[in-house]
C-alpha cells in the first residue's frame, strides 16, 4: 500500500512528518473483504414425522394427533372443526353396540349409460372405501329405539345419489314403515350422478313417495345434514324430516354458493348456506354437534314417542 507523507507544525515552532495512508485502488485484492469459508454439511440428520400420526386442522391450523382425533370421532379438541368420517364409523358412534344389521349390503351399481370411465371410478371407490355404494342402510338400536338408519359416505364418488342410493334409501324407509319405526338418514352428498343421467334423477321422486306414505302413518323421520349436502338430494329426501338438524359449519343448499352469485349477479350475504345460517333463517330446525348426535336423537326419538307417533322396539 502506497504511503505519502505531510509536515505538521507544532505550537513551540517544532514541526514533525507524520505518514498518510493512500486509499487502494479499486482494482486492489486489497480492497475486498474476506470471504467466510462455507461450512460443511451437517452430519445430523433432520428427523422426519411418519405420515398419518398428524392432522393440520385446516380451521385453526392445530397439529392433532390422528389417535387422539379418532377419539374425538374426526373433531377438532381445539376448534371444533368437523372433519369428514366414513359411514361406518359415524354408525359405530350411534347405535347401541351389536345392535345394527345392514340391508342390501351386496347391491351394486350398473353402467346403463355406457358412461366413458363410470366403471373404473366404481372399482377404484370400491377398493378405497371398502363399500358398495355411496350409502349403508340397516336396523338398528339408539338408546331404546329401534330404528332404520341410513348414512351416507362423501367418499365414495362425492356421496352422490345413483339408482343404487335410491333404491337402498327406498327400501328403507318402506321397511321403517311395515316395523312402525322412526327413519334417520345422515345425508353428505353432492347430488344426483351425473354419470346415470335420469335413472338418478328418478331416486328424487322414489325416496320422496316412500317417505310420504311413511309420514301417512305418522311415523317420524330425522333427516340429519353435514358436510356438504347439496343437489338433487338436498332437493328431496333430505329436506323432507319431520325434524331437519345438520352439524355446524355443514355447507348445505342446491346448487353452490359460486353458481348462484354468477346466475343472479348479486353479492350473497355472509355465510350464505351454511347450517348458521339456514337455522336462522327457518330452514333447519336445530344445529347438533357430532359428538352430541346420538343423545340428541336420542331426545328427539323420546319426543316423539310421548307423542305416540310411534311406539319404541
Amino acid at each position: 500500500m502506497d504511503t505519502t507523507s505531510f509536515l505538521k507544525k507544532t505550537i513551540d515552532g517544532v514541526t514533525t512528518v507524520e505518514p498518510a495512508l493512500t486509499p487502494p485502488s479499486a482494482d486492489s485484492p486489497l480492497n475486498t473483504f474476506a470471504k467466510k469459508p462455507k461450512l460443511g454439511a451437517s452430519k445430523t440428520k433432520k428427523k422426519e414425522i411418519p405420515e398419518g400420526l398428524w392432522t393440520k386442522c385446516p380451521s385453526c391450523a392445530s397439529m392433532i394427533f390422528d389417535k387422539e382425533l379418532d377419539e374425538n370421532l374426526q373433531v377438532c379438541p381445539k376448534c371444533d372443526h368437523h372433519f369428514p368420517i366414513g359411514s361406518r364409523e359415524r354408525i359405530h358412534s350411534l347405535v347401541e353396540t351389536c345392535s345394527f344389521e345392514e340391508m342390501d349390503a351386496d347391491m351394486t351399481s350398473v353402467d346403463v349409460l355406457k358412461f366413458a370411465s363410470y366403471k373404473s371410478k366404481l372399482d377404484r371407490d370400491r377398493k378405497a372405501t371398502m363399500l358398495k355404494d355411496a350409502v349403508v342402510t340397516g336396523i338398528g338400536k339408539i338408546g331404546a329405539h329401534k330404528v332404520a338408519l341410513g348414512v351416507m359416505d362423501f367418499r365414495f364418488m362425492g356421496g352422490s345419489m345413483g339408482s343404487v342410493v335410491g333404491e337402498k334409501l327406498t327400501r328403507l324407509i318402506e321397511r321403517g314403515t311395515e316395523g312402525h319405526w322412526p327413519v334417520i338418514i345422515i345425508s353428505t352428498s353432492g347430488g344426483a350422478r351425473m354419470q346415470e343421467g335420469v335413472f338418478s334423477l328418478m331416486q328424487m321422486a322414489k325416496t320422496s313417495a316412500a317417505l310420504a306414505v311413511h309420514g301417512q302413518q305418522r311415523l317420524p323421520y330425522i333427516s340429519y345434514l353435514t358436510n356438504n349436502s347439496y343437489g338433487g338430494v338436498m332437493a328431496s329426501f333430505a329436506a323432507l324430516g319431520d325434524m331437519n338438524v345438520a352439524e355446524p359449519c355443514a355447507m348445505i343448499g342446491f346448487a353452490g354458493p359460486r353458481v348462484i352469485k354468477d346466475t343472479t349477479h348479486s353479492d350473497l350475504p355472509p355465510g350464505f348456506q351454511t347450517a348458521e345460517f339456514l337455522l336462522e333463517h327457518g330452514m333447519i330446525d336445530a344445529i347438533v354437534p357430532r359428538k352430541q348426535a346420538k343423545e340428541k336423537l336420542i331426545g328427539f326419538l323420546d319426543y316423539f314417542a310421548a307423542g305416540k307417533k310411534y311406539l319404541p322396539a
